[in-house]
C-alpha cells in the first residue's frame, strides 16, 4: 500500500507534531511486523522534521541495546546499558535531551557531525524494549516540545502497536 505523508514544514513544532501524529496512528497497525512498523516510523520523522539527521531505533536483547530501522548515515550496531545517551536513556528509564553531544559524558561518537540528540526509551509491561534515538547536526535542536510529542508517539507504540 502506497503512503503519502502530509507534512507543513512552515508550521509551528507542536502543529507539526500533531500532523504527523495522526497519521502515524493510520500509518502504524499492530497486524503489521514490528520492523515494519518501526521503519515506516523512522522515515515519517525524517520526512516531517529538516532538523533531523539520524532518526532510529535501538531494540534491547535482554543484554545490549542492538541497531535496529533507521533513516540516516551508518551507525553503532551496539550499544551496552549504561553507555551513551542511549545506554543512559535506557538504564534510567527517562527521556534524555542533549543540547550539546560533546559535553555529556560518555557520548558514543558514531557520527561526527550530530551535534544535539533526544533518546527515549521503550518499556512494554515494565520490560524495557529499546530506545528511540533521535539526532541532529545542529546544536539545541531538541526541547521540551519535541520531548513530549516523541514521548507521546513511543506511548503510541509501545499501548497500541507493539504485541
Amino acid at each position: 500500500m502506497a503512503e503519502i505523508l502530509e507534512t507543513k514544514k512552515d508550521a509551528a513544532l507542536s502543529e507539526q507534531y500533531e500532523l504527523l501524529i495522526k497519521q502515524i496512528e493510520s500509518l502504524l497497525s499492530k497486524d503489521e511486523r514490528l520492523i515494519t512498523n518501526l521503519a515506516n516510523l523512522t522515515a515519517a520523522l525524517k520526512q516531517t522534521f529538516d532538523k533531523i539527521s539520524w532518526v532510529g531505533f535501538y531494540l534491547y536483547d535482554g543484554e545490549l541495546l542492538y541497531l535496529g530501522p533507521f533513516q540516516g548515515k551508518i551507525a553503532c550496531t551496539t550499544i551496552k546499558i549504561g553507555k551513551g545517551v542511549c545506554g543512559t536513556a535506557a538504564e534510567s528509564g527517562g527521556t534524555i535531551v542533549v543540547p550539546d553531544v560533546n559535553k555529556f559524558p560518555g557520548h558514543i561518537l558514531c557520527d561526527p557531525d550530530s551535534k544535539s540528540e533526544i533518546v527515549i526509551p521503550m518499556f512494554k509491561n515494565n520490560k524495557l524494549i529499546g530506545v528511540l534515538d533521535v539526532d541532529s547536526d545542529s546544536y539545541n535542536s531538541f526541547n521540551e516540545t519535541d520531548k513530549k510529542y516523541l514521548e507521546e508517539i513511543v506511548k503510541f507504540l509501545t499501548e497500541e502497536i507493539i504485541n
